[in-house]
């Protein structure tokens, strides 16, 4: 950004001056050739040239310098833009990854307690080892779930440590991930504001200036020179004023050829913008979908399928108190435990729906 503006600062400046020596009427052939004091004539000559492009060029040098500083100032949002997303996402990692720890220790204090049961029913006489060890072994697997999950939290947090730049401080309570800070009719309508669009306007305004720039040679250049030429001493010192200019008279193959081109150039910057303005409102549609999908299917998790789940483990313990067998709590202990892992999938996608879709418009304009 600092660089783009640093150029625009420099751009339609006439440029720098010129400065010239030389030798003006030096005889090469007899009598008196190679000498400078043989001729009245020959001269000593220093001066200074300076070139002055037209006014359509240097206009046409700022505007393509203004619009390099709206392209960088764009891609300088965009990118803002992308590293929040960014952000966002490993925050969500690490939200997540605690989501599905809870979920799982929620189930810790029933294993210790179908434990308990199973041995005291191996000691009464009416339960059998068998069951005493497999619900031993379903505890161990539980913990052996529990330890995965601080190895990918301790993972997820290195991963927002990268963007924080320091320790991960503890948690804020999460947004509603149900709700988006902006309207989905608005992320609809304003494609063009959005991050990865940001920048396709000004690489429009380029082009175009670009254009204009290579037009501006057709327009005739300017130059002016003074040099002063000193003689033999008894002779006058001399002042010399020239004012020269191009003559663009045959642009077939010069100034049109690049014309042509830069018009090319345009032409295909406007294609790819329409392009990628049409696959950007397929993506928002898409995730848009994908969040409202995920919000339906997160409402019937939590409506009815882990109560379900959660009254199917809760009966089938209380049926092997009662002296049934263990291996119904066994099945709905397994069921409940992938349950609730496709739960908590379930709202780390969401999570992850929701901040690309979060992030889409500035900051500033993330408001329903």
């Amino acid at each position: 950004m600092a660089a783009a503006r640093e150029e625009g600062a420099r751009a339609g400046q006439l440029p720098d001056l010129t400065l010239t020596f030389g030798l003006s009427s030096f005889p090469v052939t007899s009598p008196g050739a190679f000498s400078l004091r043989s001729d009245g004539m020959t001269m000593r000559t220093v001066g200074v040239m300076q070139a002055i492009p037209s006014r359509a060029a240097r206009r046409a040098e700022r505007t393509l310098a203004n619009a390099q500083i709206d392209a960088a100032q764009a891609d300088r949002v965009a990118t803002a833009q992308t590293v929040q997303e960014r952000i966002a996402d490993a925050w969500i990692d690490v939200w997540a990854t605690q989501k599905q720890r809870t979920l799982l220790a929620e189930l810790r204090d029933e294993s210790d307690l179908a434990v308990q049961i199973a041995q005291a029913r191996l000691r009464g006489g009416e339960g059998s080892a068998t069951d005493a060890l497999a619900t031993r072994a379903e505890a161990a697997t539980l913990d052996n779930r529990l330890e995965a999950n601080n190895a990918d939290l301790a993972a997820a947090q290195a991963g927002l440590q990268r963007w924080l730049g320091q320790g991960v401080p503890d948690l804020a309570e999460a947004p509603d991930f149900g709700q988006l800070p902006v309207t989905a009719t608005r992320l609809e309508r304003d494609i063009d504001r959005q991050a990865p669009m940001q920048a396709w306007q000004a690489r429009e305004q380029v082009a175009q200036a670009a254009l204009d720039q290579a037009r501006a040679a057709k327009h005739p250049d300017w130059n002016v020179s003074v040099d002063y030429g000193r003689r033999a001493p008894y002779l006058s010192d001399m002042v010399t004023v020239q004012v020269g200019v191009s003559l663009p008279l045959f642009t077939r193959n010069r100034q049109d050829r690049g014309i042509s081109a830069k018009r090319a150039q345009l032409d295909a910057v406007q294609a790819d913008h329409a392009d990628a303005r049409r696959a950007q409102r397929e993506a928002v549609a898409r995730a848009l979908a994908s969040w409202q999908g995920w919000n339906r299917q997160i409402q019937r998790y939590k409506e009815t399928l882990l109560p379900l789940d959660r009254d199917r483990a809760k009966a089938a313990l209380a049926g092997y108190r009662g002296g049934g067998s263990l291996q119904p709590w066994l099945d709905a202990r397994r069921d409940e435990i992938e349950l609730r892992l496709t739960y908590a999938d379930a709202l780390a996608a969401r999570a992850r729906l929701w901040a690309s879709l979060a992030y889409l418009l500035p900051t500033s304009e993330t408001t329903p």
